[in-house]
């Protein structure tokens, strides 16, 4: 316990150092700035019950989501406090309709988890995925406040299943219960004492299944597709234009491409534009001739889950860099996925859709080419990976009800 206050206090010190320098870590530091007197002009009125949610960043918010949505469809007087404790995630979702209180999460030392909860008083807690902080979590079970974890996944090499483990096993037994995404996760619990959980699968299914249900139309990319096969590639890094400018030069008589940069800046949309062989337009520069491009470069935010649906290949970027990004989205529309092979192994959906043959992670450009072709000669072939992705997102669907579910017993017990 000390030496782990000890850290916590050397990691607000380290950040307060880097914030000078980083635009980040300003964010992280200038955000928690008057935190609980904010805290305390938000909450000090509130008669209503408080179901807090807590997410790291951007990605398990996306996890979190569903939850809130569902809560605040079956009765909205209850108030939802979203937490994160990264600013990607806080600084892209502050303004969250459906969130009634959203703030960064303090420090987690004793003080300040103490004075957090007297604050907020919330009937529930629920930590999403990888959340364990023992302060909050210590707290919060001695107020006999019920805590949740939701969407979370375990691995052996973790350390509360090693054997200099028992402060984070500790910590882990101060949870009401675990909605687990996989049986290997529930029965590494089991085998350090802890037996309240549910293997629910991972709430993002819900969410992209309901986006893909109530995606609205795009007359663009409509126009841009017209008759022809589409390509779509999400969340494209420099690294996997390697990769995709030389296959997109060799098919450009044969298919048409969609590109969604992960990040949207100048440099970049140029490289990728000098890059092709193929004729590109923008997006924002789209004409009444779009259907005479061969590749559409998305210039904004916020669209890509809704280009999956013109799709009749996809591939996913991020693999080989820092990691694999949502590969769900295109899943639910029930299309072959493509990815690089460096780092896309501790994404569960996506080892999952490789041994299936649903996904096909590729080494380079030959690579690629390759399985396409496997594919695109062959519709028996085609029509497999197409099912496979399909029924994998059906399958794994209703973990938030499940959720739900429990959390409504507690409550109302």
């Amino acid at each position: 316990m000390i030496l782990y206050t000890f850290l916590i206090w050397i990691a607000q010190l380290l950040y307060r150092i880097v914030a000078f320098f980083h635009p980040k870590a300003r964010l992280f530091v200038s955000g928690r700035a008057n935190l609980f007197k904010r805290l305390n002009l938000a909450l000090s009125e509130n008669k209503n019950t408080i179901i807090w949610i807590h997410c790291a960043s951007l990605g398990e918010f996306e996890q979190g989501r569903p939850i809130i949505e569902s809560f605040k469809k079956q009765d909205p007087s209850i108030k939802i406090l979203l937490t994160f404790f990264s600013p990607s995630g806080y600084e892209v979702r502050k303004n969250y309709a459906l969130a009634d209180y959203i703030f960064y999460l303090p420090w987690d030392t004793a003080q300040n988890a103490k004075r957090f909860i007297q604050i907020t008083k919330p009937s529930l807690a629920i930590f999403i995925k990888y959340e364990f902080w023992y302060n909050y979590t210590y707290q919060l079970k001695k107020k006999n406040i019920p805590i949740i974890s939701a969407s979370s996944i375990f691995r052996p090499d973790q350390v509360f299943f090693k054997w200099y483990g028992l402060f984070f096993r500790n910590m882990l037994k101060q949870f009401t219960h675990f909605f687990v995404q996989n049986t290997q996760s529930s029965e590494l619990l089991k085998n350090i004492g802890i037996t309240q959980t549910t293997v629910a699968g991972d709430t993002r299914f819900d969410r992209v299944f309901e986006i893909a249900q109530h995606a609205a139309e795009l007359e663009i990319v409509k126009k841009f597709k017209s008759h022809e096969n589409i390509f779509v590639v999400g969340s494209l890094w420099p690294e996997d234009l390697e990769v995709l400018a030389p296959f997109i030069n060799e098919h450009r008589q044969s298919l048409k491409f969609i590109l969604a940069p992960h990040e949207i800046s100048e440099p970049f949309i140029t490289q990728i534009e000098q890059s092709m062989s193929a004729k590109t337009v923008r997006y924002s520069r789209a004409t009444e001739n779009i259907e005479n491009y061969s590749v559409l470069i998305i210039d904004n935010i916020g669209m890509l889950s809704k280009l999956y649906r013109y799709g009749e290949f996809a591939y996913i970027g991020g693999a080989f860099g820092k990691g694999l990004h949502n590969i769900l989205e295109a899943a639910c529309y029930g299309v072959p996925i493509f990815f690089g092979n460096k780092n896309y192994q501790k994404f569960l959906e996506a080892k999952d859709l490789v041994i299936r043959g649903g996904a096909f992670a590729v080494e380079n450009h030959t690579d690629l080419k390759k399985n396409f072709e496997l594919l695109n000669n062959n519709p028996e072939n085609f029509s497999l990976a197409c099912e496979v992705t399909r029924s994998y997102v059906k399958e794994n669907l209703g973990a938030t009800s499940k959720i739900i579910s429990f959390c409504k017993t507690i409550l109302s017990s």
